[in-house]
């Protein structure tokens, strides 16, 4: 039996930090230390973590409803909340099957609240690191068909890693192994935005030096490049809170300095 990863609560992780931000109990001191002193330099990080697990649920609910979708490989889920992917889709689509997939221990010790799956669907977790596309689809082919279309979700993490061409090549690997009819979303950390841009770079810079998952900020420009060969869906790659917002014209929510998009592969 291979040995349960070990979990550090002397360093802040990631997905412990953004569950804090989201209102979570599944953190420790060292997470909610790391998230108020992020949040003290930058406050606007609520926002952008409250956008983007709204984008999250507006994605879902189009590509299993619209979309046709009835398959989501969820990479980097973090540690579950409230409408997480499986809780999203399965209610438009009861048959929907989801495969999560994180590095964090905590998030494995957590995977019994995500396997709550539908009678009709499935629901599973794998404990694998994104730079391993091969071993997570190995793994998650036990319960996805990588015939059918699969909605490739990485949400809030293609910026953990550093280098372009790896994030491309990691890509690559994924978006290979799924058919036409597939889809790409990602949400993503930025710098673009004027508004605080100082503030979260400090911030980022902070956040960096402590934390056990430093990040790298993409353009938007550089983002777009990861959706090439794509077709990306309107309104394009735009702050997560403009894409296809649920509300009325003249109520047009406030940006948030985070990208988001969707593509289908043609």
């Amino acid at each position: 039996m291979a040995e349960t990863p070990q979990i550090d609560t002397t360093v802040p992780h990631s997905a412990r930090v953004w569950n804090y931000l989201l209102g979570g109990k599944d953190n420790y001191e060292v997470d909610q230390w790391a998230a108020e002193q992020f949040r003290a330099m930058f406050p606007q990080i609520t926002d952008i973590a409250l956008a983007d697990r709204a984008f999250l649920g507006r994605a879902v609910r189009h590509l299993a409803g619209e979309a046709g979708i009835r398959q989501f490989l969820d990479i980097g889920t973090g540690l579950p909340t409230m409408d997480n992917t499986h809780e999203v889709a399965q209610r438009a689509a009861p048959d929907a099957r989801i495969v999560y997939v994180d590095n964090d221990p905590l998030v494995l010790s957590h995977a019994r609240a995500l396997l709550s799956s539908t009678p009709e669907g499935a629901c599973d977790y794998i404990h694998a690191d994104l730079r391993d596309p091969a071993g997570i689809l190995a793994k998650a082919a036990a319960t996805l068909d990588f015939d059918r279309p699969v909605a490739i979700m990485l949400l809030g993490i293609m910026h953990f890693v550093h280098d372009d061409e790896e994030a491309r090549r990691l890509l690559a690997a994924l978006l290979d192994a799924v058919p036409s009819g597939s889809h790409l979303v990602i949400t993503h950390a930025t710098l673009d935005f004027d508004e605080g841009a100082t503030a979260q770079a400090e911030a980022q810079e902070d956040w960096n030096e402590k934390s056990a998952n430093p990040m790298v900020p993409r353009t938007r420009a550089a983002i777009t490049r990861f959706f090439d060969g794509l077709d990306l869906l309107d309104p394009g790659v735009v702050s997560m809170s403009r894409w296809r917002p649920e509300h009325t014209p003249w109520d047009t929510p406030a940006e948030v300095p985070g990208y988001a998009a969707v593509a289908r592969k043609p």
